[in-house]
């Protein structure tokens, strides 16, 4: 203080010295959080204006998807309201059913060139049908996936650790020595049969749907004696799509080109065989493998899902 009021009386001080340049960095102090505000504001008014919008396209989406939803509700009613209204009154007998199962029985194995009549009506004469069937399995594998597989793709990051299922969360009994060796036993039984059951459909009882049923029986016995680890070797995510994917299209490629050539009175040039024969049946064989390869891997997804939360490694 007093070295102050020396060099004030000796005219060595100014009082005013600095008070310029503190009122320069105010003013810019002030111009800074000016515009600050001014852009917090605008970053606020932008997130409300986004909001509103999501909020209005949201309510139009589901005005859009109510009213397709009631249109399709009511054309369906309507459909079966008259397919109801033509059937044939209670107590009497559909001529045209009669003449259906006539045919099959007496026609089955020449037009179809399967000893077994179910497999020539089911792969032949209703392919479609079929085909439907098995791309509802492909769809029901496809939503149970997205509704239980659990990876980096579909999991927020923060809750990663927490959803993450990992090898101690569920029960695994692969390193029982007895469950290894019954495994190692019965499997090939298993998948002998399987292949046979798959394979003899046009002959006898069996094909696509019963032979897929046990391999996918075989894969899910191997991977509870074995661990999933082996099975994840051979099939993966990618691998168990492409080959459903693989299969489906086979079967939509045959039996649409069968279908256009019949309904245009060509001939399809696939050799049917001889009745009784392994290599008989023209496109049942490869269908009912097509058919056997696509519920072996809807059933093994369901059970890895249900079980850890994914199917296989990519």
């Amino acid at each position: 203080m007093k070295e102050w009021l020396k060099r004030f009386f000796a005219g060595d001080l100014d009082p005013l010295e600095g008070l310029a340049d503190g009122a320069e960095e105010r003013d810019s102090t002030r111009e800074e959080l000016k515009i600050q505000r001014k852009e917090f504001r605008e970053e606020v008014y932008r997130r409300a204006y986004m909001r509103s919008l999501d909020e209005t396209r949201q309510k139009g989406f589901y005005a859009f998807y109510s009213a397709i939803a009631v249109i399709s509700c009511v054309l369906l009613i309507g459909v079966l309201l008259f397919t109801v209204a033509n059937l044939p009154e209670y107590g009497e007998e559909n001529p045209r059913t009669v003449e259906v199962v006539e045919r099959y029985v007496e026609k089955g194995v020449e037009e179809t060139g399967a000893v077994n009549i179910v497999a020539g009506m089911i792969l032949d004469y209703r392919a479609f049908d079929t085909l439907g069937e098995s791309h509802v399995l492909f769809t029901a594998l496809v939503c149970v996936m997205i509704l239980l597989r659990i990876d980096k793709k579909n999991m927020r990051t923060d809750m990663e650790d927490y959803y993450t299922i990992r090898d101690d969360v569920y029960f695994d009994i692969s390193g029982d020595s007895i469950m290894r060796r019954v495994g190692s036993v019965i499997l090939p039984c298993i998948i002998l049969f399987g292949v046979y059951i798959l394979l003899n459909g046009q002959n006898g009882p069996g094909g696509g749907f019963s032979g897929g049923a046990i391999m996918g029986a075989a894969l899910i016995i191997f991977s509870t004696a074995f661990g999933f680890k082996a099975v994840d070797r051979i099939l993966t995510t990618k691998v168990l799509m492409i080959i459903t994917f693989v299969s489906l299209s086979f079967y939509s490629f045959a039996k649409g080109y069968v279908f256009f050539t019949g309904a245009n009175g060509l001939e399809n040039h696939i050799p049917k065989g001889t009745p009784g024969a392994i290599l008989s049946g023209g496109l049942i064989l490869p269908l009912d493998i097509a058919v056997g390869l696509v519920v072996a891997c809807t059933m093994y997804g369901f059970y890895s899902l249900f079980k850890r939360g994914s199917i296989g490694h990519d």
